[in-house]
């Protein structure tokens, strides 16, 4: 479970996960105004060879994504192989494996929120607190089931709840129980009697072990240095002791066989969706297609420039 690099920085999968194609089409937009900013030929040649080089980028990776969720066929979890596998299976709707959302207290398996504030309760909003759950979740097919650790997933089409309270805008994402969930990860099988609740328990007993020195609490997981553990870090400590919990376990050899879907090695797409494979895929190819063509648009528009150049 312990994953080194970007992926482990906090706010990190949330930021790639909402923002990669609203900030790719942003670029697009600053670009072209810079170049009228600028109104020279030379101006708007480097504009445009900026935005070529980004739309063309972004194009290779969202059909790479495509053609991931394409050539990889859907395996029934009961016989499915170790490794790179695409599974579709229906959340567990067991009150043992529900969470709740810490806004509206909406039972789920996952989920995701952001909440927003703006100054004097006019202007712009402005994000002051976010956080995503680590509890990992069953799913299963008739076939079998297995147990998804979300952590650095990238989470598609969740169902969105959004309340206001005291001026500020709460937005919550879940997967619900009992949702048909897609999965496209690493299989692997763990080992460990009754893995879910042990480590619930055991993650649980961690957490109230560093409850009881809350000095050294608040030294570990207070980030921004405000003498107070809010939601988003107390999140972050839960993740922590999750990993630490799971590796312990390993270490021991003590688990029973349990099949886990979680992020694969090497940066290898990691996905979670209420979408069916075919929507997927018909989404991620929507957006290669619109990002290839605002690449040869521009290329189209660079050589007219040299033309009248």
């Amino acid at each position: 479970m312990e994953l080194t690099g970007l992926r482990d920085l906090p706010g990190w999968d949330e930021l790639r996960q909402r923002y990669r194609q609203a900030l790719t089409s942003a670029s697009y937009v600053v670009l072209l105004f810079w170049g009228l900013h600028l109104g020279e030929t030379a101006g708007w040649a480097v504009c445009l060879t900026l935005m070529v080089a980004v739309a063309f980028v972004a194009w290779a990776s969202t059909y790479k994504r495509a053609r991931a969720v394409a050539d990889i066929a859907t395996s029934r979890i009961g016989s499915a192989a170790q490794g790179y596998v695409e599974l579709v299976g229906r959340a567990s709707g067991a009150p043992a494996e529900l969470i709740v959302t810490p806004f509206t207290g909406m039972a789920c398996v996952w989920y995701r929120y952001r909440v927003y504030s703006r100054a004097d309760g006019r202007g712009e909003w402005r994000q002051i607190d976010s956080g995503t759950s680590s509890a990992t979740f069953e799913i299963s097919d008739g076939t079998g089931s297995c147990r998804v650790d979300p952590d650095h997933a990238e989470v598609l089409a969740p169902d969105q709840r959004v309340t206001y309270r005291q001026g500020d805008k709460m937005i919550e994402e879940m997967l619900l129980s009992g949702s048909m969930i897609y999965v496209l990860g690493e299989l692997s099988t763990l080992r460990g009697p009754q893995m879910a609740s042990t480590v619930r328990d055991d993650v649980n007993a961690l957490l109230a072990t560093w409850k009881q020195d809350p000095v050294q609490l608040q030294r570990r997981f207070d980030l921004d240095g405000n003498g107070e553990i809010d939601l988003h870090e107390w999140e972050w400590a839960r993740r922590l002791a999750l990993r630490t919990v799971e590796r312990q376990h390993r270490e021991m050899g003590d688990l029973g066989e349990v099949s886990l879907m979680r992020a694969p090695a090497g940066g290898r797409l990691f996905l979670i969706s209420t979408l069916s494979p075919q929507k997927l895929r018909r989404r991620f190819l929507w957006w290669s297609f619109f990002h290839l063509g605002v690449a040869l648009g521009g290329c189209g528009l660079l050589v007219w420039l040299r033309i009248q150049g």
